[in-house]
């Protein structure tokens, strides 16, 4: 019984009040897939969060603002109806869904992926500790697959941001992309901005947008109005209709 009710109080919390400025029926729907605490925060323990003690990630809130959110367990069946798809440092995919993600974007689907080498975010959770958000990106066999390789130079200076389009982009301990063949597959269409930190890709039907860093997502940097823009600026380049 005590299970059952604290998991009717964990849904309560990680639904949160619909935004004002659009009708949920106007706002498209947003596939997320993360280990980042989006949904209610990360607390030391189930009793913080279901006494309402953790706070509500930035991202979660920008992203309620214009898009209805769908949290994704697995990349399978649960892509089926979405045109959208954030995943922001996932953990290790499958290789069925390695599978499921190039066929979906392949088809027509639209990914903004933040992939970094190295988690620069303070956590709760120790490592090891399967709450804790994925310190490494492990993405290496769908990046292939898009003719992408990511690599991290560990003698790299501290960097406030690399530019794009005229946006700063917040980075700590970002990757870097290079092209290669693609392994398997039909071949995608990928170029390099921001000094090799943004990969955008035509897949098939499809487009994928990459940043090689998560450094914008952590919990804090919400409080800085150039971070937003630049998060807008990202969503825009995945998912506006005339940015293939």
């Amino acid at each position: 019984m005590l299970r059952h009710v604290a998991a009717l109080l964990l849904a309560a919390l990680s639904t949160p009040a619909l935004a004002q400025d659009q009708a949920p029926a106007e706002r498209p729907a947003l596939g997320v897939f993360t280990t980042l605490p989006l949904a209610w925060g990360e607390a030391s323990d189930l009793g913080a969060v279901i006494r309402g003690e953790t706070e509500s990630h930035w991202l979660r809130g920008a992203l309620d603002a214009e898009y209805t959110y769908v949290a994704l367990d697995t990349l399978d069946e649960e892509l089926a109806g979405l045109d959208y798809l954030l995943m922001a440092q996932p953990r290790g995919l499958g290789g069925a869904e390695n599978v499921a993600l190039d066929d979906w974007v392949r088809g027509g689907g639209r990914l903004l992926l933040f992939a970094d080498p190295m988690m620069t975010g303070e956590s709760h959770y120790g490592i090891g500790d399967r709450r804790r958000p994925q310190d490494v990106a492990l993405l290496s066999p769908i990046l292939a697959r898009w003719g992408l390789t990511m690599t991290m130079d560990e003698a790299q200076e501290s960097a406030d941001g690399k530019m794009l389009d005229g946006t700063m982009l917040p980075v700590a301990l970002y990757g870097t992309f290079a092209l290669r063949d693609p392994a398997g597959g039909a071949p995608a269409d990928c170029t390099l901005s921001a000094e090799a930190v943004v990969a955008e890709c035509t897949v098939g039907e499809g487009r994928v947008v990459i940043l090689a860093d998560a450094a914008m997502l952590d919990p804090g940097m919400g409080e800085f109005a150039g971070v937003r823009t630049a998060l807008a600026v990202l969503l825009g380049r995945a998912f506006a209709a005339d940015s293939q």
